[in-house]
Formats: C-alpha cells, sequence, structure tokens
C-alpha cells in the first residue's frame, strides 16, 4: 500500500506539474545557467561541464547535468553561447532537457566599468514513462499489479519554446547581476497544452548575484595572486527563496570554498568546495550536507564541474577596445 500511494502521489504530480528549475550549488563554475549575461566574458573560448547527484541516500534521486559552450565574437561586440541541460527525476519517471542559445552585448560604462545584457532563446522537452506507474485499477487480488489500468495517458513528450534574459555590471574587483529565466512561463501540462491555467506554467525564476574579489597579495601575473571573493546569490521562482552566501580562497592552483543554503521555510543545508586550476583546465568538487530535518533521509548531494578554456587567436582593430573580462570567481 506504501507503494501504491507513493505511486498515485507521482502521478498526480505529473497531472498538474509546479516545478522549479533544478540548481546548481557551484553556480559561478557554471556561469551560462546562473545568468545568460555572461556568454563570452572570458577572453577565451570556453566549455564548461557540470554533474549533480542530489540526495545521494534516496535510491531514486535526482541528476541534472549541464553543457556549454561560448566566446567572445568581435564583430558582434559581444558573446555567443549554447547551453543543454537534462534533469532526471527517479527511475525516468519525469525527464526534462533543455536546449539554450545565447547572444550578449557587450557595453561599457566607464573606463573601468562594463555592462553584458543578454537575450537566451531555446525549447524545453519534457517526457514521462507511463508504464513506471501503478493504479489501483491494476490490482489483482491474488497476484497484485497485472490488469491493464484504464487511466487517460497523456501526451508523454511536450516540447516548448522558452526564454530568458540578464545582464550583468562588473569592474575589475566587483561584480552583480539580475536574470529572468521562463520570461513567458511555458505552458509544461501534459494533460492541458491548450489551458491558459497558470498553475500549468513553468514559473519565472528571478535570480540575483553579487560578489568581489579582495586581493591578498600583488603579484604581476593576477593568475598566481591570493584572493578571497565573498558572493550572494538570491533566486524566486514562485513561492520558492533561496539564498545563498559564503566565499572563495584561491591560493595558487587551488581554491576552497564553503557556502550557506536557506530556503522558504528552513536552512538547508552547508556546501563546501575544492578545485584545481590548471593553465587550460579546471575542476571542482562540492559536497552539500544536508542540515534541515531532510538529513536522515537525503544526507547529502555531490556535484562536479569541469571547465576547458581553449585560448584562440584574435586580433582586434585598432577602432575596438578588447571588452574587459568578467573577474567572478569560478573554482
Amino acid at each position: 500500500m506504501k507503494k501504491l500511494v507513493l505511486f498515485l502521489l507521482a502521478c498526480i504530480g505529473i497531472l498538474s506539474v509546479h516545478a522549479q528549475d533544478p540548481q546548481f550549488s557551484q553556480y559561478y563554475a557554471n556561469p551560462l545557467y546562473t545568468n545568460p549575461a555572461f556568454a563570452g566574458s572570458s577572453r577565451y573560448l570556453r566549455v564548461v561541464l557540470a554533474g549533480r547527484n542530489q540526495y545521494t541516500a534516496l535510491q531514486k534521486n535526482y541528476r541534472t547535468g549541464s553543457a556549454s559552450i561560448d566566446g567572445n565574437i568581435q564583430s558582434l561586440n559581444g558573446g555567443l553561447g549554447f547551453m543543454a541541460t537534462t534533469d532526471v527525476a527517479g527511475d525516468g519517471f519525469l525527464t526534462s532537457n533543455t536546449f539554450n542559445g545565447i547572444y550578449s552585448y557587450h557595453i561599457p560604462l566607464t573606463r573601468n566599468v562594463s555592462m553584458r545584457a543578454a537575450l537566451q532563446a531555446g525549447i524545453i522537452q519534457k517526457s514521462y514513462d507511463f508504464s513506471q506507474f501503478r493504479f489501483g485499477d491494476q490490482i489483482d487480488e491474488r497476484q497484485g499489479f497485472i490488469k491493464a489500468t484504464a487511466e487517460r495517458r497523456g501526451q508523454e513528450l511536450i516540447t516548448v519554446p522558452n526564454f530568458s534574459t540578464g545582464f550583468i555590471i562588473y569592474s575589475n574587483q566587483i561584480f552583480g547581476g539580475v536574470a529572468v529565466h521562463n520570461l513567458v512561463e511555458p505552458n509544461q501540462s501534459f494533460y492541458f497544452q491548450n489551458s491558459s491555467d497558470e498553475k500549468f506554467n513553468l514559473p519565472r525564476r528571478y535570480t540575483a548575484h553579487v560578489g568581489a574579489n579582495i586581493y591578498l597579495t600583488q603579484e604581476r601575473n593576477e593568475n598566481e595572486r591570493t584572493y578571497i571573493s565573498p558572493n550572494v546569490l538570491y533566486m524566486q521562482q514562485r513561492n520558492f527563496n533561496q539564498f545563498n552566501m559564503g566565499f572563495l580562497v584561491k591560493k595558487n592552483t587551488f581554491t576552497f570554498g564553503g557556502w550557506f543554503r536557506q530556503t522558504t521555510n528552513n536552512s538547508d543545508a552547508v556546501i563546501a568546495l575544492i578545485g584545481v586550476r590548471l593553465p587550460k583546465f579546471r575542476v571542482g568538487y562540492s559536497f552539500d550536507a544536508t542540515i534541515s530535518d531532510a538529513r536522515t533521509a537525503t544526507v547529502g548531494t555531490h556535484e562536479i564541474t569541469l571547465a576547458l578554456e581553449i585560448r584562440t587567436k584574435k586580433r582586434y582593430s585598432s577602432t575596438k577596445k578588447q571588452p574587459k573580462e568578467i573577474k567572478c570567481p569560478d573554482f
């Protein structure tokens, strides 16, 4: 009966989805997912891969992955990026995939301060496996779930357009931005695609983030400097709120960090990070230790991010200056 109840609850969730977007703890290491205005913010062609295994103590937990590539294009006075994500809840009960293209525009405000504004456009694909669900009319008193169900199937794969936007203002030491995802709040129902009822929509996600680099040493080469970077991130999606605050410390090739995450109703997790940065390659690992009442059942979350910077030969014309790079922390 316990399994039956869980399956029925899952089915009800399919009928009317009130989902939030998946999140990454290493949000600055996965910049395009945090804010599309980060596209082209590096001087190099940047490739980022991220994987998240959430609530590892659960047998059927949440698994999320993302891949992105971006670079600065002088002729466009900005950057281009492409990002794909996948999110799997349980054993394929609900799978969400997104594919997005991004254009960001560089705007110099003063000699030391710049701005990047971006538009992101793409599609969301959601699917579920109807065969994984169990209903009351399938039960045989002696043999269990052997009968065919009379429950109506919904559309098991839906594809909807989605748009996002964002901007970042930054100098050499301070940076901050705002992003709005799911601008048109697309309908994500498997049963009521033509409904105008907002309960079937994917709600807008608002993100605000700010940080600073405080240099502790002054080597000529910036990559060799030791610095501490406090940063804050706030997100809101309908009735859900999340607040992350913490810091990174970079020394030589190593980076260490720690964050505290507060959600709408409770203190959620303490996050620890360690990273290694080589000339062209970076890797970061973080662990979310759950501190809410769910800690016994969920234990924690593992996340790993890999990044590759490909140095390209670019020649800037005499009429256009090289755009200022955003010096925000990664890992």
